[in-house]
């Protein structure tokens, strides 16, 4: 039955090359498009574990409600408010941080942690000011934490821990202030006088976010906050970052602080992906349902043309299984042509993808060139989209074939 389906196909050049074309199409677009899409997704991923904590420990945070001072009063008192309370109740930095380090050290699943102290604080140089995140931080703890420390362009990250009022810029903030390594730059916030720091290192990410940022050692930004001991958050790196949200959840109910987990912080960034994946889906089907009905349509008319062959193959004992499966075996055939030209050509095409220099400017927050994605899902989902298309719509063209009996046929006249 093989034979005689490729029999068919053979017959109709033509018809056969645009069917195949337009799987091929269908299944190229969705292989190109997935492997632009999951490369640039993997590298933003790979940036938010690598370059953040996994989870959070920050300073507590609570909103007041309609009925938050309700228990300041006695339970027999009805309150009407004529402007109900609102605001946020929220401490300055963790209430009880030593608590936290004990539950961290004897957790198996922490790799390590590191506590910090944050800070809006103004960077001045001669008559040229910029505010900047001032994070104050272990720095041994901070370059594990982060890969600020294979960023460095001057400097070395570790020169915070040798000596008092260091301070490590961002190449934003250098650039802005026209300081130089080994320069000193006088940073103050409102809790304090101005505080004189040496630029003793300077990195640069290319994401303008992390390099408008600072970093110090933590009981230096603690003296210029003037808040001896305080701690703003504790950072958290986990062995298996993908537990981040069943451990932020766990801890939660540890105390009062607010606990995230990366995920739970990026959530707008998975909302992005699930929209990205419904485009993906929606545009490539809408060219495999018309590559479908190509199929259909060429299958339906071999129908028709060889009713008189169907009676031959029933008259010789064909069964109507065996007759089924020669016209349903010529989709699978176009289908499998299409499918796997698609993705031959996909992948080669991502090869070249990955030499076209893409971002690396000012404001740029890529790696310099297109990513691509090399995960082996891509060509599993696309080859299965383009055999499902094609077998679907070659189904119910095989199905009439095998209702149609010698007898009808003769006496429709069938030539």
């Amino acid at each position: 039955m093989l034979f005689l389906a490729l029999r068919h196909l053979a017959a109709r050049k033509k018809q056969t090359f645009f069917t195949v074309l337009g799987i091929f199409f269908g299944t190229a677009a969705f292989v190109v498009i997935s492997t632009m899409m999951l490369g640039f997704r993997e590298y933003l991923l790979g940036e938010l574990v690598n370059n953040d904590a996994h989870v959070h420990i920050k300073a507590r945070e609570e909103f007041l409600e309609e009925h938050s001072l309700d228990r300041y009063f006695s339970r027999g008192n009805y309150l009407f408010w004529k402007t109900a309370p609102s605001g946020r109740i929220s401490s300055e930095g963790v209430t009880n941080p030593e608590k936290w380090y004990q539950i961290l050290e004897k957790d198996p699943r922490v790799a390590f942690f590191s506590p910090q102290c944050a800070t809006f604080a103004t960077c001045g140089y001669g008559k040229s000011a910029i505010s900047t995140n001032f994070v104050g931080c272990d720095p041994a703890k901070q370059k594990l934490m982060t890969k600020v420390g294979s960023h460095m362009t001057a400097g070395n990250f570790a020169d915070l821990e040798r000596s008092n009022h260091c301070i490590v810029l961002g190449h934003q903030v250098e650039k802005k202030l026209g300081v130089k390594l080994a320069q000193n730059i006088l940073v103050s916030t409102p809790f304090g006088p101005p505080i004189p720091f040496k630029v003793v290192g300077i990195f640069r990410t290319d994401n303008v976010f992390l390099d408008f940022c600072a970093y110090g050692k933590l009981e230096d930004v603690q003296l210029l906050k003037n808040s001896p001991r305080q701690v703003t958050e504790i950072a958290v790196k986990l062995h298996d970052h993908s537990q981040a949200l069943k451990l932020a959840s766990l801890w939660s109910g540890l105390g009062l602080e607010k606990i995230e987990s990366w995920d739970q912080i990026n959530a707008n960034i998975f909302e992005m992906f699930k929209i990205q994946d419904a485009v993906r889906f929606l545009s490539v089907g809408a060219v495999l349902l018309v590559a479908g009905f190509g199929i259909y349509n060429v299958l339906n008319m071999t129908v028709m043309q060889k009713r008189k062959d169907i009676a031959i193959l029933r008259s010789m004992g064909y069964s109507t299984k065996e007759v089924v499966f020669l016209f349903f075996s010529q989709g699978l055939i176009l289908g499998l042509a299409g499918a796997s030209l698609g993705l031959i050509f996909g992948y080669f095409f991502g090869l070249y993808l990955e030499t076209i220099p893409f971002g690396g400017g000012p404001l740029s927050m890529g790696p310099g060139h297109l990513m691509v994605s090399r995960s082996p899902w891509i060509y599993l989902q696309g080859g299965v989209m383009g055999l499902l298309s094609s077998a679907l719509a070659s189904l119910l063209p095989a199905r009439s074939s095998g209702r149609l009996s010698p007898i009808e046929i003769i006496r429709a006249g069938a030539e």
